[in-house]
């Protein structure tokens, strides 16, 4: 029988975001190493839809055929071009206004009543650390706040697949679980160039400013209890982090 993605078990969507948070993450080496893992666990995923699984099993293929470096410049030029790809939730709600700022502190607040405490540099905002967020929370309570974001994860989603990136594969899978969606739909069928060998175009540019002139889309915080957190692999090393990584979340205004 197919799996419902709108009604998975606790325990399977909170190792499901967390899955899809990791590998939404700056590339470094032990999500590498972990990919292995990853792979394994989201293709037997009942809560996934067999196009989302589809679209994963690209996005490995591209992880496995790059080293670390190409990855991590690719990272960097995809998401650094202004708020069309931005990971930065409240960037698609707030832009740069000062309620941003208010937004930031009170989901800050939130995580950490729920025992999530980021590190120096990390914002609330950044989706894969909302992943994370939304893998301690009971099934139904995170389902509900990811439904507020569905129209932030469509449009990141479509802007990503315009890129032909490999990303609007993970982005995608979480349309489904969000309400907003098939995990297929408006992702590409043919993969672009790695983003790090294409320079910005004056559409590039164009797109940047237009964006900055969207009005922004709706996202709101929610009320949650947390459970035990789950872990997929260590994100959250402190020495062993190299300085590039450390400052990906204060790059390019994110501060």
């Amino acid at each position: 029988m197919a799996a419902n993605p709108a009604n998975p078990s606790g325990a399977t969507q909170g190792m499901l975001y967390a899955v899809l948070g990791a590998l939404l993450s700056y590339p470094e080496q032990p999500l590498i190493d972990a990919l292995p893992e990853a792979r394994d666990r989201l293709q037997g995923e009942r809560a996934l839809t067999r196009d989302a699984r589809a679209g994963l099993e690209r996005f490995f293929d591209y992880c496995r055929e790059r080293d670390l470096f190409t990855l991590q410049e690719n990272y960097v030029a995809l998401f650094d071009r202004g708020r069309a790809t931005s990971l930065y939730l409240f960037e698609h709600v707030h832009g740069e206004s000062r309620d941003r700022g208010q937004a930031m502190i009170d989901l800050l607040q939130m995580y950490e009543q729920h025992g999530l405490h980021l590190g120096a540099g990390e914002l609330p905002d950044y989706l894969p650390v909302f992943l994370e967020y939304l893998s301690r929370l009971p099934a139904a309570e995170a389902r509900s706040l990811l439904a507020e974001t569905g129209e932030i994860l469509q449009s990141i989603t479509a802007q990503l697949a315009k890129r032909g990136s490999p990303y609007s594969f993970v982005v995608g899978a979480l349309l489904p679980l969000a309400g907003a969606g098939k995990a297929g739909s408006g992702t590409p069928h043919e993969l672009g160039d790695d983003d790090a060998q294409s320079p910005p175009s004056h559409d590039d540019y164009r797109a940047l400013d237009a964006a900055w002139a969207d009005e922004p889309v709706r996202f709101v915080g929610a009320e949650t209890p947390a459970q035990a957190p789950i872990h997929f692999y260590d994100s959250r090393r402190s020495a062993a982090v190299p300085p590039a990584a450390k400052n990906r979340n204060r790059e390019h205004g994110h501060e």
